[in-house]
């Protein structure tokens, strides 16, 4: 709440020229007035044992007992709390001058001229006034003018205990009229509470006139000594308030920043193992769920953490500015959360991070080719068993025992069409190998029952090799038993067999699954078909060449009257077959050109996805580079102030956010290609991981260097340092930073300090070092040159003005109590000064007593509490 001071005149007939004329009057009158004379020197006896109580002894004549100088020693040191020069024992008349000239020595040591009362001593008088004025205002029946006839009735003294103390006196229910009462309390609750010694009595005040300067000058020396004991307390408490504001403050920004660091390191520690995982999944759905889990980490996840790790860096160098102009040792965060720590694991993560994606698109294209493989390779061992089928039982036969000359030459023409056939599927089963092998190499996940399926094929194979050997064997045994032959239906054997063939392969390859990524790969598939059809008219000629031996075929028999079974014994391909495959592969012509357009049709579609995104990026990235440059250049102007300098950064800020919008268009671009499987783009040499770093980058620059500028607006504010003076900081720097990185190396900064003026040797040199760097870097950076170049001109507490402060309210006494604390501070610093506060245990230590000159140095990261 704020107080308004309130003067009111105090009128009671006289006006303050009227007191300077009598006063003058009284100085004439008194200079030899034995009265007067005496109450002064009574005063005075009085504030001596007020302070030689402290030390166990007295005074009775001060003639007398501040002749020998050790008492006068003795007082000395009370009152300042230092130790003087050991005195003189001996009762010796040159022994007692030796100690008087000791104490007298002292006394012009602190500053303190032995003359009469001059201006100084006024100014300050007449400001302890305006104190005094000031705290009773708002008290009914005070109106203090002067350090005399104001304090008569008690009143005043009263009002003054009030204001500090309320508990001791009930101001309401006191009496302007019983001034003798009023002047016995206030005198009584001073001396037992506040520990101010009563030098006067309360009758000769009470009694006391304006014709009586003895009184009256008692009287105002009384009043200074009370008024003082309590503004010194007041002073005292304030600047304890402040120092121990600035404490909490900077406690609650440490406590921030190690919960902010926690959180951002847990979050780290659960993403990198997820990065880590590099299982393949079985199928190319699998994998492409990973990629969208992936892409919404990028998108959703990972920005807002960046801004966290930014905004950590921020905190923690505002903190250490703050620490630094408080005068306050800096702050180390917890193990493992230096901002190092954190940017070694961000580091960590993005190196983890790092060609996540690309092993995720590499994966998906793998399990692409190996379903299409496996897919391929079903198909042909599928046809090809069906090829197998009965070939065993056919070769195992015992036809040609029985059969007569004409059927043992049929049977072994018909055998040599198998072979012919069997030669034609040698292709065929090398090829399902060869897929197989790949399989294995593609670490296909039904692997075991594709070797296993292969391996069938290539047993049955070998066997139906030796049964077509043995069979063969046994029909050239027979041979020259048989002479009779059907040349043409061995010739019709031997053509539909090879063509019956590639009819089959025909149809595989028409009806084959195809992946491609670009307009000329499907090209190259287009005229692949081409010419296959240019093939098939020839191929025509051959079908109706075979179908027309089987033609000659009747015609011989119904010319010759060939009487028997029609069907051929050397082929189980019928005329029948021929055209029914032929007819299929027809069909699958026209199907396999609509494959192939639509397809193609994709590619353009793709292209155009390709060339959509590149025109984005091949604009977005240099406008990227351009404003990391602008930010460059404005950190290291010196045209204009710091203020000028951040109204540039807050425009380059605000444009860099405007153009979020185009990111955010180039990211849709980005997942429609993504979408469409477009793993390449010739048009730009920029992906999207790039724009993306280079976009965070941006932004962790324009905040960080915004952040550097207001570090150096608080150093200069704090420090009392000019605009021209952060200049010719800045020029100095900028001259001496030779490799331009916003650092000067050790031998950089001894030039420069040696241009400024300094003599440096080693040693001083290697003190400044350890102040500018303390974390040996060999590197000296522009705020850490700003902070040398203002720390021994800056004007902040210090931990023996603390003391020295806590000193006066515990009232001279080495130790302070919990009470004290309380009474003096408000409630919340008193707790936690009492909280931090060691136990007191030194000489003269009573129970509950606490240490503030541990606790004070502790502030400032003097001690070791």
């Amino acid at each position: 709440m704020t107080q308004i001071d309130i003067m009111v005149p105090y009128d009671n007939g006289y006006y303050q020229d009227e007191y300077m004329t009598q006063e003058e009057e009284w100085d004439r009158d008194l200079l030899l007035d034995p009265a007067w004379e005496k109450q002064q020197r009574k005063t005075f006896t009085a504030w001596c044992n007020s302070h030689l109580r402290k030390a166990g002894t007295q005074i009775e004549n001060i003639e007398e007992d501040f002749r020998n100088g050790l008492k006068l020693m003795l007082l000395l040191e009370v009152i300042s709390g230092e130790r003087l020069p050991k005195p003189d024992r001996g009762k010796m008349r040159f022994h007692k001058i030796a100690n008087v000239n000791k104490a007298l020595e002292f006394i012009t040591s602190k500053g303190v001229k032995l003359v009469s009362i001059g201006a100084e001593e006024t100014s300050a008088k007449e400001g302890l006034l305006l104190w005094c004025q000031r705290k009773t205002a708002p008290y009914r029946n005070v109106n203090v003018q002067n350090f005399h006839v104001s304090w008569k009735d008690g009143l005043a003294f009263c009002a003054l205990i009030h204001r500090h103390r309320p508990d001791l006196i009930d101001y309401a229910k006191l009496n302007k009229e019983d001034a003798l009462g009023n002047l016995n309390l206030a005198f009584a609750v001073a001396e037992k509470h506040l520990d101010i010694p009563q030098m006067l009595d309360a009758e000769g005040i009470a009694c006391c006139s304006r014709s009586d300067k003895r009184v009256c000058d008692s009287t105002s020396i009384h009043a200074s000594i009370f008024s003082m004991s309590l503004h010194q307390a007041e002073t005292a408490a304030n600047r304890i308030c402040k120092v121990l504001g600035v404490n909490q403050e900077n406690e609650k920004l440490m406590e921030e920043y190690e919960k902010l660091a926690s959180e951002l390191l847990e979050w780290i520690r659960r993403t990198t193992p997820w990065l880590e995982n590099r299982a393949c999944e079985r199928t190319v759905a699998e994998m492409q769920r990973k990629l969208e889990d992936f892409r919404d980490y990028r998108r959703l996840h990972k920005p807002p953490r960046v801004q966290e790790k930014c905004q950590l860096e921020i905190n923690f160098n505002t903190l250490q500015t703050k620490l630094r102009i408080s005068n306050r040792p800096a702050f180390m965060p917890s193990e493992g959360k230096m901002v190092s720590d954190i940017a070694s694991a961000w580091q960590g993560l993005e190196q983890v991070e790092k060609g996540y994606e690309e092993w995720l698109l590499t994966e998906i294209r793998r399990l692409q080719r190996v379903e299409h493989l496996a897919g391929k390779f079903h198909q042909k061992a599928t046809s090809h068993e069906t090829w197998a089928s009965g070939k065993e039982e056919f070769l195992t036969q015992k036809d040609y025992e029985t059969a007569s000359l004409m059927e043992i030459r049929a049977l072994l023409r018909k055998h040599e069409a198998f072979e012919s056939d069997l030669s034609a599927h040698q292709d065929r089963v090398e090829q399902i190998a060869a897929i197989a092998q790949e399989l294995n190499e593609l670490d296909y996940h039904g692997v075991a029952a594709v070797n296993q399926r292969c391996q069938s094929i290539c047993d049955v194979w070998d066997h139906i090799g030796t049964l077509t050997q043995k069979r063969r064997e046994s029909l050239e045994r027979t041979e020259k038993l048989l002479e009779t032959v059907e040349q043409l239906f061995l010739e019709y054997a031997k053509r539909s067999a090879p063509f019956n063939n590639w009819m089959e392969g025909a149809m595989e390859d028409l009806q084959d699954m195809f992946i491609v990524h670009s307009v000329e790969e499907v090209q190259s598939l287009v005229a692949a078909h081409e010419q296959f059809k240019a093939t098939l008219p020839e191929a025509d000629g051959e079908r109706q060449a075979i179908l027309g031996i089987l033609q000659e075929v009747q015609k011989i028999i119904q010319s010759y009257g060939i009487r028997g079974n029609l069907t051929n014994p050397y082929s189980t391909i019928s005329p029948e077959d021929i055209l029914s495959k032929w007819d299929k592969v027809k069909k699958l012509v026209p199907q396999r050109d609509s494959s192939l357009q639509e397809e193609l049709a994709r590619q353009h579609a793709n292209e155009r996805l390709r060339r959509q995104f590149a025109t984005q990026a091949n604009l977005i990235g240099p406008w990227i580079q351009t404003r990391m440059e602008e930010i460059g250049r404005c950190s290291l102007e010196m045209g204009g102030g710091l203020e000028d300098q951040m109204t540039q950064l807050k425009q380059c800020e605000h444009v860099i956010v405007s153009y979020k919008s185009n990111i955010d268009n180039l990211e849709g671009d980005h997942q429609l290609i993504q979408e469409s499987l477009i793993f390449d783009n010739k048009h730009t040499n920029y992906t999207m991981e790039h724009i993306r770093v280079g976009w965070e980058l941006l932004l962790t620059t324009i905040a960080r260097t915004i952040n550097e500028i207001e570090t150096q607006i608080l150093t200069r504010d704090a420090k009392g340092i000019t605009q021209q003076q952060m200049n010719e900081f800045r020029s100095s720097f900028n001259h001496f930073d030779r490799k331009k990185n916003g650092a000067m190396d050790t031998d950089d900064f001894r030039a420069c300090l040696i241009s400024m003026g300094y003599d440096l040797g080693e040693v001083e040199f290697a003190r400044i070092m350890l102040l500018v760097d303390p974390n040996a870097t060999g590197v000296v950076t522009f705020q850490s040159f700003i902070d040398f170049m203002t720390r021994e001109t800056a004007d902040t507490d210090t931990a023996d003005q603390v003391v020295a402060s806590f000193r006066i309210l515990a009232t001279d006494k080495p130790y302070i109590l919990i009470d004290e604390l309380r009474r003096e501070l408000p409630c919340d610093q008193a707790e936690y000064c009492i909280a931090r506060m060691p136990p007191y245990t030194g000489p003269g230590a009573v129970p509950g007593a606490l240490d503030y000159t541990a606790f004070s140095t502790a502030l400032y990261g003097e001690s070791d509490l």
